[in-house]
This record gives structure tokens, sequence and C-alpha cells, in this order.
């Protein structure tokens, strides 16, 4: 099953691009990117465009930001943010096909988009043929095999995480990621952790809103109601017993093309 973005997966990226952990990686992106003034970046499958701002900050009045997503939901959240910037474009496409010219852009960035595409191979041939020579990609994605909650009984624990599995296409794609990019001409890649830890449930918090959105999805992976309903209880009471923990392990990957 894929992820539509529609759903309260779509509003689970926007609660996390606005938390900590999406202020974390926005940063590490633009100190990656290495942005110069009157450039053209592309930001693929950039969702509700909180990174799409800064980077039309960063290049000013005359450099060119696209947006692309396939969701007009989450298109029309970035539209909404985005709106006293003349230099962002939208464009409501799949990562394969972008419609820019060739060698278009001076840099490329995707955070948490790839690993729901099935086929990722269309996408990063796509992101190779519009990025100028020596053009920067950085992309986020997260090790799903890292992604757990603690504190729950380990069965049941277990089962939650295994259904939530179905949720995207590559769970690991940071560890097959350089090879592609490799094979595809780039140079100097290199990965770096983003990994956070959290101990609290609070309404701020990463946590709370990631494990309702893993309780609903569990339940349409055929998860009874009374378990989706007894992990959730299980994590709350953890909590208030100083033995509750969520992480996550997103890997920031960056390259050269050429």
């Amino acid at each position: 099953m894929g992820v539509d973005f529609d759903s309260d997966l779509g509003k689970l990226q926007r609660l996390m691009a606005e938390s900590i952990a999406g202020t974390t990686r926005r940063n590490a992106i633009l100190s990656e990117l290495h942005i110069q003034s009157a450039d053209t970046i592309i930001d693929v499958g950039c969702g509700a465009g909180h990174l799409l701002i800064h980077l039309a900050k960063a290049v000013g009045n005359e450099g060119i930001i696209y947006g692309l997503d396939p969701s007009k939901a989450q298109l029309e959240q970035a539209n909404q943010r985005c709106s006293e910037f003349d230099n962002i474009k939208l464009i409501e496409r799949n990562a394969d096909e972008t419609q820019l010219e060739v060698d278009s852009c001076h840099s490329a960035t995707s955070t948490q988009a790839l690993e729901y595409i099935p086929d990722v191979n269309p996408a990063l041939d796509e992101i190779t043929r519009i990025l100028k020579p020596g053009g920067a990609f950085v992309n986020v994605s997260i090790l799903w095999d890292h992604f757990k909650f603690y504190g729950a009984e380990q069965r049941l624990n277990e089962k939650i995480h295994d259904a939530f599995r179905a949720h995207c296409s590559h769970q690991m794609l940071p560890m097959e990621l350089p090879g592609k990019l490799e094979r595809r001409g780039f140079k100097n890649v290199k990965d770096k952790s983003l990994a956070f830890v959290i101990t609290r449930r609070d309404d701020n918090s990463p946590a709370l809103y990631t494990e309702a959105v893993m309780a609903s999805f569990a339940l349409t992976q055929g998860i009874s109601e009374e378990e989706v309903s007894d992990w959730r209880s299980q994590l709350k009471k953890a909590e208030a017993r100083g033995r509750f923990g969520f992480t996550s392990f997103p890997v920031i990957t960056s390259a050269y093309l050429g």
C-alpha cells in the first residue's frame, strides 16, 4: 500500500516539518547546498513548502525555486505558505516528469519523498537530467528499520511496526542511494546522520502525532482496534513511568554531478 499524501500521512509530513526535527533537517539541507544568488533550485516532493521559503530567500529575486509535488492538497498548502514570493513556482507532477529543460537547475533537493516512489530510478534519472554539471543533489530519507517506539510490550510493539512498513516502498533508501548516484555520474557522495530521540509525548512532539498516524495505518493493515488501542495505552503508561522513547534515523545524502 502506498502513501496517500492527501490523508493523515500528508498531515504528518506537515507536522513533522514544523517540529524541531523539521527545522534541523532544513538547516542541514541549506548548509549542504552552498546556494548562490540567482541560482535555480528544485525541491522534489516539496510538500507544504516549508523549505521553499528558505530557498527563495537564499537565491534572491533573480533566482528561481521550483516546488514539485504530485499532491494537489500539499501544493495548496505550499501556495498559501509561499504566496509572498514571486520567485517560487509550483509544479503538480511526479518526480520523473518535471518537464524542465536539460541542465536547468543549479541544485536539487528532496526530503522524505523518494522512499515513497516504488521505482525510484526514473526519478533519479530526471534529477540527473535537469541538473547542471557540478550541480548539487541533497536528499533526506529515513532508515525506517531504526524508526521505533519504545515502552509497549515487545510482541505488540513489533506487530504495529511491522504493519507500518507497508506505508513506504524503500525502508532503507539511504543505504541504496550512494550507489545509485555514483552510477549516474555523481561524485563526492557523503552521508550524515540526523537521528533524534524523544522521551515525551507532548502536543508539540513529533512522537505523539507519529503515534496517531501509525495507529490509524495499522487499522488499514488488519490489526484490531483493541490491539491498536492497547498499544497506545501502553505507550502512555510508559511515558508516565519515565520509560517511553521514540527514535528516528533520517540520513542526509549529498553529491555533485560530474
